[in-house]
């Protein structure tokens, strides 16, 4: 009969790669259970977790289904051609097992490592460690975690891998006719192909995972690190290749105006882009007295741990003092998850856009952004100053801040050349420590001849967490509630929360400076932060409504004092500005897709690039609205994403600025 040598070995072989993958899902199921274990804390609907593990099962089978597919194509080749010499060996099927199971491995430790810290799958930030500096990465790997053990960790894992792939193949003896033999074929083929698809749906399970939860956490247990890795590799390349096109995505291509018909409450006049300038009102008093304007995004400040501020764990330290007699906005977001990715938008007065590349490691390097918030401040005669901590080559920050109206670009160096700092206790693996860029700052506004528009950008309450040797804290004793809240490794988190007080005690240092000056007179204060990554490490309760918060204090002097401010106004980056340009500017003309927080007029919500809306009914996930509030929010969150990015593909386009200004990139 047909075959059957040929066949009895290679349903022997098909038998154990079938095993193989099996055992290989249990394991990658357990990867899916260890993320839950050591992420969430409180209750949870079992059934609802249930169904979560039984999806992502679901997964990853689709995933194997991929693997098991060449051996399988190869096997039936063979049978159907009768190729008895050209079978493979079990030596060379263990071999492509362990690459490949090697390979899956590895993409799901790396998936583990950023859930741990990120609270979320690999997405395409990964890719800001490619351009970010690896020196200081490699330090705070060797700082913050035990890599001889976990290289250790790592041996014996791939020593046990091959040696359970050296198991001994079982031959099974039974003689099937050759119609048997051949619906074999036709059944193993026909169920790979749909574990491969992971449904009977119209999409592929693995192109669309069905929402199981509210818990966030349960919600996003089915992806795995391999499918989250492919997908970032797929943003990260089709955005630096230049086919980003977010406005076909959004579902406006070919209906701009449309987009600018939501965004705007009202049709557009044409050209397009003047229904976005917005003027100041005349102030007086602003024209004879422009006050120095700082605005600081303090790494890493999420505000969620401040609720548990208390004598006993005195985290904001001297800026406590500040934000209760001061303005602080107690309802905005975070732009974007990133340091990177919520700087850029936010002084480029656009709303963050999803999965895509920082425009300083773009082909946007070189233009000159017409709404950019410094070239607004120029404009209006103001000195511009880009101030980091660290090196003005981390991201290309100082070429591409150069462009978008900043005559000042100072980086660490500058710092340490202005105070006459030496020696390496002055800084740590990613730039000056915090309080030598605010003493920095603090002697330009003293030493100014003319009004300032200041960023600083800080760099401490970032790992590795090392704070100055002489630095002494408020007590920080953690309280039964808050630890029952930490997720992660307690001994590091409490590592990283004496960084979080050090970096808040230095702004309120900062604060104190000014207020203890005759700079309190003429100084508007802004103090925001880049995103709240300590999220990795906490539970909330309500996670979409708590874990993207970010503060948004404000110092005005007694001069520019205003009554009528609503601090739990929803909003995002986006908003900061509008709002500050309202309150330190006479009639200057601005272009920014936010709004004044202060206005009533207008609709208030602020955006996230991973698809978390605020709104006064509280945050949610773009596409599920519940309330006609968050409805309302969500249009317009679509309308301004197409709108602002009209407005960065048309700046030669744009008003505001002459043409001789604006380069195309």
């Amino acid at each position: 009969m047909r075959g059957f040598s040929l066949f009895y070995v290679i349903v022997s072989h098909l038998r154990f790669l079938l095993l193989s993958l099996l055992g290989f899902a249990v394991l990658m199921s357990g990867v899916r259970f260890y993320l839950f274990s050591t992420h969430h804390v409180g209750p949870f609907n079992t059934i609802e977790l249930l169904h979560a593990l039984w999806i992502g099962f679901r997964l990853d089978l689709s995933l194997l289904a991929y693997t098991a597919a060449l051996p399988l194509l190869y096997y039936f080749l063979v049978w159907i051609f009768n190729w008895h010499k050209k079978v493979l060996s079990a030596s060379v099927l263990r071999v492509y097992l362990f690459i490949v199971f090697t390979l899956i491995s590895l993409m799901l430790l790396g998936d583990v490592a950023y859930f741990s810290y990120f609270s979320q799958h690999i997405s395409i930030m990964v890719f800001g460690v490619i351009d970010d500096d690896t020196r200081a990465l490699m330090q705070i790997a060797q700082k913050n975690y035990n890599l001889p053990l976990l290289g250790t960790v790592a041996f014996a894992y791939f020593f046990l891998l091959g040696w359970l792939l050296r198991r001994r193949i079982t031959f099974v003896s039974f003689q099937p006719p050759f119609v048997l033999q051949a619906a074999f074929f036709a059944l193993a083929i026909t169920l790979t192909l749909l574990l491969g698809r992971g449904t009977l749906g119209t999409f592929p399970l693995a192109k669309k995972l069905p929402e199981v939860s509210s818990d966030m956490l349960i919600n996003m247990l089915p992806q795995n690190g391999v499918y989250a890795t492919i997908d970032a590799i797929k943003q990260y390349t089709k955005s630096k290749r230049g086919n980003y096109d977010l406005i076909k995505e959004l579902g406006y291509k070919g209906h701009i105006r449309d987009a600018f018909e939501h965004y705007l409450a009202a049709k557009p006049s044409d050209p397009l882009l003047q229904n976005l300038i917005k003027t100041t009102p005349k102030n007086a008093h602003l024209e004879a007295h422009p006050p120095h304007v700082v605005v600081v995004m303090v790494e890493s400040f999420g505000l969620p741990i401040t609720a548990y501020q208390s004598p006993t764990f005195d985290i904001l330290g001297r800026l406590k003092r500040h934000f209760d007699t001061d303005t602080l906005f107690s309802n905005i977001i975070s732009a974007g998850n990133g340091t990177i990715a919520s700087m850029e938008p936010f002084l480029l007065n656009l709303t963050a856009r999803p999965h895509s590349t920082p425009f300083g490691q773009s082909n946007y390097l070189g233009t000159a952004f017409v709404q950019a918030a410094a070239r607004v401040y120029h404009n209006a005669g103001y000195e511009t100053r880009f101030v980091y901590g660290g090196d003005l080559s981390w991201r290309n920050v100082g070429t591409f801040m150069a462009r978008q109206g900043f005559e000042h670009q100072d980086g660490k160096g500058s710092i340490k050349d202005a105070l006459h700092l030496t020696g390496n206790t002055i800084e740590h693996d990613y730039g000056v420590f915090d309080q030598y860029a605010y003493d920095y700052l603090i002697k330009q506004l003293k030493e100014a001849t003319k009004p300032q528009f200041i960023f600083l950008l800080t760099t401490n309450n970032h790992p590795p967490y090392t704070i100055p040797a002489n630095y002494q804290g408020a007590p920080l004793h953690l309280s039964d509630t808050l630890r029952a809240n930490i997720t992660g490794d307690l001994p590091l988190a409490t590592k990283r929360l004496h960084d979080y007080q050090y970096a808040l005690d230095m702004a309120g240092g900062f604060m104190d400076a000014i207020t203890a000056s005759t700079l309190k007179d003429n100084t508007v204060v802004a103090i925001t932060a880049d995103n709240n990554t300590i999220e990795g490490i906490m539970h909330y309760d309500n996670p979409i409504n708590q874990s993207k918060k970010i503060p948004f204090y404000l110092y005005l002097p007694p001069a520019l004092h205003v009554s009528d401010i609503n601090t739990s106004t929803p909003g995002s980056h986006k908003d900061i500005f509008p709002t500050l340009y309202n309150l330190t500017l006479s009639q200057q003309s601005y272009i920014a897709l936010g709004n004044n927080l202060r206005d009533t007029s207008v609709p208030h919500c602020g955006f996230n690039d991973a698809g978390i809306i605020i709104s006064k009914d509280g945050a949610f996930q773009s596409g599920a609205p519940k309330t006609p509030a968050q409805k309302t929010c969500d249009d317009y969150y679509k309308a301004t994403l197409a709108v602002g990015e009209y407005l960065i593909q048309h700046q030669n386009e744009a008003p505001v600025l002459t043409q001789q200004d604006i380069i195309r990139p």
